[in-house]
């Protein structure tokens, strides 16, 4: 019987780079110092390299999320082993002690690894865990930080890095003063729904004045000269906030399509800005977003049509509210945008994932970016102060059979994030768009086939058809779809504009029935 040999000197090999940071540390060895790529765990260097220089890779690692990486020393670009007995003592104990010296804020643990180099003497590789730093931005001497991107160093700005340090809590922009004046530049009216809903919230006397109550929240400190407003405070009740943020707005486009055009074929079909504190972002956007979508009606099991929403309004509102109170007010000028396509709506957000957050974890981990705003959206009953909010999104899409929410962090010249809902359009053949379904009543409505349904779908919103984007549309053949036109034109739902005197006039087109279309215009 034939025996299957294992080499199980190679199997460092195939499972080093599914191991965690830790246990690459842990149990390193040569093979693993050869064989896993510099990735996002892993940097490998020559130890010929100058300690100063090998203080970045500590900064590095300790501003790359979540759990830092390893650096080998000893070991070439290239995997190949070159060991440390080619440097003096006193190199490899400047190497040893790099971190301490040029980037004396990461922390780390180090050791040696030995092995037997190419000329059969014992050598040794020097390996660190530098860890990542939750809690601060962690510069070398030289006040330079270096973050990890992709499978390379990059030197963080100084923008990028006071944007690190307030994803890590390090600075509280929120409780910088603003130089808007109190009260004059501010919405008196939501500020004391907000103290009176504080009042009512916490069994507060009504001895505390509003700027105590707004004090009490962390939105602005009282001094000698009155109340002097912080930039929490601005974003929730100043009268223009983008005096001192920019980019406090909300754009919302809706596409034709399922993708954003440019140029001359640019096919955004509406075009909104929302301006105003983040309640009132929050309300418009929810008119204009309820506007645009669409509800459908389905045949259920029991021959009743069934309404359908084309997205769950907890899903779409969870994500517009999650990208107000957590996106980054330090990228002033970068505002929000909704995108609404046929078969999606994207919610984008300045600023990437918080400090230990990921699309892996984001239904289980709740790191506030703007923790203050937050506490004060929740007395204006916008949020929970829970991480239920992105649970919501999922929860409420899977509610009605629509694929999860899928969260993604782009890194361009500046980081956002992107919400993506997908509706179920490539299944919309079943279904009646509402408006339609008004216009038609229940027993045409019910007479209809799934491509029939398909073609009054896209009248009801585009107006017209010919028989080229009928055939396109619902994938059937040009003289089936022609025939299912003209069946429908025979049931007066639909007229034919054509040329009297031409057979095959390419300029013919379908509409509704004139009845149809002055129900639908509400005449």
């Amino acid at each position: 019987m034939e025996q299957i040999g294992f080499d199980f000197e190679y199997l460092p090999k195939r499972t080093a780079r599914h191991m965690s940071v830790d246990e690459l540390y842990d149990d390193m060895s040569i093979h693993i110092a050869i064989d896993v790529e510099e990735s996002q765990k892993i940097e490998r260097k020559s130890a010929k390299i100058a300690a100063r220089d090998l203080g970045v890779y500590f900064s590095m690692w300790a501003n790359t999320p979540p759990f830092g990486g390893v650096i080998i020393v000893g070991v070439e670009n290239d995997g190949k082993l070159s060991g440390c007995n080619s440097v003096s003592d006193e190199h490899l104990s400047d190497l040893h002690r790099a971190g301490d010296v040029f980037c004396p804020e990461a922390r780390y643990t180090s050791k040696d690894v030995t092995f037997v180099n190419s000329k059969g003497v014992e050598d040794t590789l020097v390996v660190f865990r530098v860890l990542y730093r939750e809690d601060r931005v962690v510069e070398t001497v030289s006040h330079d930080a270096y973050a990890r991107r992709g499978s390379s160093k990059r030197l963080l700005s100084d923008a990028e890095k006071r944007e690190l340090a307030i994803s890590k809590g390090q600075l509280e922009i929120e409780r910088e003063p603003v130089t808007l004046k109190y009260p004059d530049d501010f919405r008196i009216p939501l500020i004391n729904q907000f103290v009176e809903n504080v009042r009512r919230d916490r069994d507060m006397a009504l001895t505390h004045t509003p700027e105590e109550i707004l004090e009490l929240r962390r939105l602005g400190r009282i001094r000698a000269k009155g109340f002097e407003p912080n930039l929490a405070c601005a974003l929730l009740f100043a009268k223009d906030p983008q005096l001192v943020v920019p980019g406090c707005k909300i754009r919302f486009l809706r596409f034709d399509g399922t993708t954003e055009k440019t140029g001359k074929e640019h096919n955004a079909v509406k075009s909104s800005w929302i301006e105003g504190p983040v309640p009132e972002l929050i309300v418009e956007a929810e008119k204009i977003v309820s506007a645009q979508l669409r509800e459908f009606m389905r045949l259920g099991p029991d021959g009743k049509f069934i309404s359908t929403a084309e997205y769950p309004k907890d899903a779409w509102y969870e994500a517009i509210v999650n990208a107000c109170v957590h996106r980054s007010y330090n990228l002033s000028t970068m505002h929000i945008v909704v995108k609404m396509f046929d078969d999606r709506l994207e919610v984008e957000s300045p600023g990437g994932f918080p400090p230990l957050v990921t699309p892996q974890n984001i239904y289980d981990v709740h790191v506030p970016r703007n923790p203050h705003l937050m506490d004060a959206m929740f007395y204006l009953k916008f949020v929970l102060c829970e991480h239920e909010g992105t649970r919501r999104i999922r929860d409420s899409m899977a509610g009605l059979g629509l694929p999860a929410p899928v969260f993604t962090e782009i890194t361009a010249t500046a980081a956002y994030v992107r919400v993506t809902l997908r509706n179920d359009v490539e299944h919309r053949e079943q279904f009646v768009d509402s408006d339609a379904f008004m216009v038609l009543g229940e027993a045409l409505s019910s007479t209809l086939t799934a491509p029939e349904r398909r073609i009054v779908n896209y009248i009801a919103e585009h107006g017209t058809i010919n028989a080229t984007e009928a055939a396109r549309l619902t994938g059937v053949r040009w003289h089936t779809v022609k025939k299912a036109l003209l069946s429908l034109v025979e049931r007066n739902i639909l007229d034919h504009v054509h040329s009297a005197t031409i057979e095959r006039d390419r300029h013919a087109y379908f509409i509704l029935k004139k009845r149809f279309v002055d129900r639908l215009r509400g005449k």
